[in-house]
């Protein structure tokens, strides 16, 4: 027998392991600031480039999880990030001054989300659920006054200075087909609002930024089923495409001189950067391994000067580094080493990307973790599995360093994971195959993924279980009770398990995503129900491990508290047929080391005892 339970890499080192997130370039080009945990908890950091020095400058002062970005002040004075309440996102706007003091600037009441600043500092620019709705706000540091710019009844998703600091470009919808997204341009004061002309009714049009001299938008659309790139000419309403247009892409940024523009490309499983030089018409992947890189969120830079920048990337089996990367010569240098302390990198199983066929004949795209070779023997022919979903549901799994994927991998567990349609990557038509459908084809999907697994000869198919957060957290409840024979457990974490309720307690923006996703709720009333899982707890079989945070407003904990008493009232016993863990402290998922710990704890205990 195969022995899961003999790990090539303890857990809480593994957990222990330092992480950084959210890199972001001064306007000055000389310090990196991000997110950092090394001493045990997350804190702001601030990376000199020329020597490689950083240093901590909170203590304890920004939130233990690192979900939302920061951004730099345009004076180069500030650094802003998101201050939450253990994790419920209820965020206010805080600020690190170099004078080495923090302070709230903006209090919030709702979710705010940091969008820019003006040049000189004064003013901040945001989105906030504070008027129910998500809509863009300019608050003056001097002044204490806020304005807010917009007043529509759809989120509004993301906004931008222009360089005069004149304008603003925001994304919106006013159109009746809810998975619509257009580009909007205004005057700062809010007047003057202009939607521009990309893309068609129900494609998803966005904004990256601002070309330098403030006449060019960088934009995508995806029209044309698989997202490209473009410069929108704001005199003209000319669109300049650029690329071939084989995979999606996604705009990143424009170099400070307007040269370059900076993309990521996706394909089978791998998220590239990519280079179009504006001056000679040519385009490019930069020259790294296959993996995934992610530039900064919101109006972050990467760019150090006119052609070099600042990004992270990874492998499935190569934990994340600091790159810079100079675009003329193509060489770069790691400013920001991953951290393995006395973790063995070769213990790490690397991931490959395969397809299967859904059950309507759909090709379904997957990632692989195969640990023949090495926790377990190269012969082995008995080995369990996990089918980790991936949240969203729009959203991906990727060849990037995975830590619950690598946990899992190092312990003797073989991991596949399914982009089932309604993923990002794979164009506009699989994204929007969900919509209308949540519970439907997508988890056909996810049942195929876990047959494949199991018809592998060296899988143990009586020992495959299914496990996923959030809308992976809502597809373990669904097949547990769609697909009961299937599977020999699930975990499902800070899942959804009943619409209607989702529906009632869920902040605005997120009952508008719920709207487009499955239409009016009183309207499709009986569809909302028959895909809430809690309609279908008496088709469960098999043993479950439910895991919330009491935190949570996206999928509040009542979800869970949910489907715990209707086990209950089906006379299931917890602890036996069903096991049941809250989090205290923790929102929607957490990046705290303690809360890794923990759910590596409950994680491996349950599949131990019950695989």
């Amino acid at each position: 027998m195969s022995t899961p339970n003999t790990a090539a890499v303890n857990p809480e080192a593994l957990a222990r392991l330092a992480e950084f997130y959210h890199p972001v370039v001064s306007p000055d080009g000389s310090t990196v600031a991000f997110y950092y945990d090394e001493h045990g908890r997350n804190d702001l950091y601030l990376l000199d480039r020329e020597t490689g020095a950083y240093e901590r400058v909170t203590d304890g002062s920004v939130p233990r999880s690192a979900r939302w970005h920061i951004l730099w002040g345009q004076d180069g004075e500030a650094v802003y990030f998101h201050q939450d309440d253990a994790g419920d996102e209820q965020n206010d706007i805080a600020a690190w001054s170099r004078d080495d003091h923090t302070r709230t600037v903006v209090d919030i009441d709702g979710q705010g989300i940091l969008m820019d600043t003006t040049q000189d500092g004064r003013h901040v620019l945001y989105t906030s659920d504070e008027g129910e709705q998500m809509n863009c706000y300019r608050y003056d540091v001097e002044s204490d006054d806020r304005i807010q710019l917009t007043d529509y009844d759809r989120p509004v998703m993301f906004a931008v200075f222009d360089p005069e600091d004149e304008r603003i470009a925001f994304m919106t919808n006013e159109s009746d087909t809810l998975e619509n997204r257009d580009v909007y341009v205004m005057n700062a004061d809010g007047s003057d609002k202009r939607r521009l002309a990309i893309g068609t009714d129900g494609s998803e049009s966005a904004v990256a930024g601002w070309h330098p001299e403030g006449n060019r938008l960088l934009i995508s659309d995806n029209a044309d089923d698989l997202r490209r790139v473009g410069l929108y000419d704001l005199q003209t309403n000319d669109i300049e495409w650029l690329g071939p247009h084989e995979a999606e892409e996604s705009p990143a940024a424009i170099s400070p001189d307007g040269r370059y523009v900076l993309a990521t490309r996706t394909r089978r499983g791998a998220t590239m950067p990519v280079v179009y030089d504006l001056e000679s018409n040519e385009a490019r992947e930069l020259d790294l391994a296959e993996g995934v890189t992610s530039f900064p969120k919101g109006r972050g830079s990467a760019f150090v000067d006119e052609s070099t920048v600042v990004f992270a990337h990874s492998r499935p089996d190569e934990r994340k580094e600091l790159y810079e990367y100079d675009l003329e010569t193509d060489e770069y240098t790691v400013l920001l080493e991953a951290a393995y302390d006395d973790v063995d990198p070769d213990a790490f199983v690397d991931a490959e990307y395969v397809t299967y066929e859904s059950e309507d004949g759909l090709e379904i795209g997957a990632l692989l973790y195969d640990p023949r070779g090495g926790p377990i023997p190269d012969d082995a022919d008995d080995v369990p599995g996990v089918v980790h979903v991936h949240g969203g549901p729009h959203s991906r799994s990727s060849k990037m360093f995975n830590l619950f994927a690598q946990f899992l991998a190092t312990r003797g567990y073989a991991v596949l994971q399914p982009n089932y349609r309604g993923s990002t990557g794979s164009g506009r038509s699989f994204k929007q195959a969900i919509l209308g459908d949540w519970g439907g084809l997508e988890q056909a999907d996810v049942a195929a993924g876990g047959r494949w697994l199991m018809d592998n000869p060296w899988i143990d198919e009586e020992r495959v279980a299914v496990y996923g957060g959030s809308y992976g957290g809502y597809s373990v409840y669904s097949q547990l009770t769609q697909y009961p024979e299937l599977w020999a457990t699930g975990i499902a974490s800070v899942g959804i398990t009943d619409l209607h309720r989702l529906y009632e307690e869920d902040m605005a923006h997120f009952q508008y995503i719920l709207r487009q996703q499955m239409g009016d709720p009183e309207e499709n009333y009986e569809l909302w129900r028959d895909r809430s899982p809690i309609e279908h707890v008496e088709n469960l079989e098999r043993p479950i491990c439910i895991v919330h945070g009491v935190n949570d407003p996206r999928c509040p904990i009542e979800q869970a508290r949910l489907f715990r008493d209707a086990l209950l009232e089906r006379g299931w016993t917890e602890g036996e047929a069903f096991e049941y863990t809250e989090l205290g402290a923790e929102g929607h998922g957490s990046t705290d080391i303690d809360q890794k710990i923990r759910k590596f704890e409950l994680l491996g205990d349950f599949l131990e005892r019950r695989l």
